[in-house]
């Protein structure tokens, strides 16, 4: 099965994924495993105003992967980075992004949830 590593860039705690300083030792760990081929690694950003404020942790996703690829572990291929979504994906296009998330950008904003429909209002 293809995968990407998720890395929490930003160190937020309400993000998921390994920390950024942890996370080539997880790639190693991953790698070991026969049936899992790591293709990449996305990240998710804390929300900004401003795209451009999104840039340091794209930025710092795109030298993790060119660490891995120094590395040169067996079964992992470092060409995919997904990061960006509808606000900011063209700063993460440019910082290297291969994979971005734009539904907003196609289908407008999710409607919100009411308290009864599991969510918040």
């Amino acid at each position: 099965m293809k995968i990407l590593i998720e890395v929490n860039v930003s160190g937020e705690k309400t993000k998921s994924g390994v920390p950024l300083a942890e996370a080539v030792a997880l790639v190693r760990s991953v790698a070991a495993l026969e049936n899992l081929a790591i293709c990449g690694l996305m990240t998710m950003p804390p929300w900004f105003e401003d795209p451009e404020e999104a840039r340091p942790c794209f930025t710092a996703l795109r030298d993790l992967k060119n660490r891995v690829m120094e590395e040169d572990i067996p079964g992992v291929n470092m060409y995919e980075l997904s990061m960006g979504m509808s606000g900011d994906y063209e700063v993460a296009v440019e910082e290297g992004a291969t994979i971005v998330r734009i539904g907003t950008s196609l289908f407008g904003a999710r409607p919100v949830k009411s308290f009864a429909q599991g969510g918040i209002t």
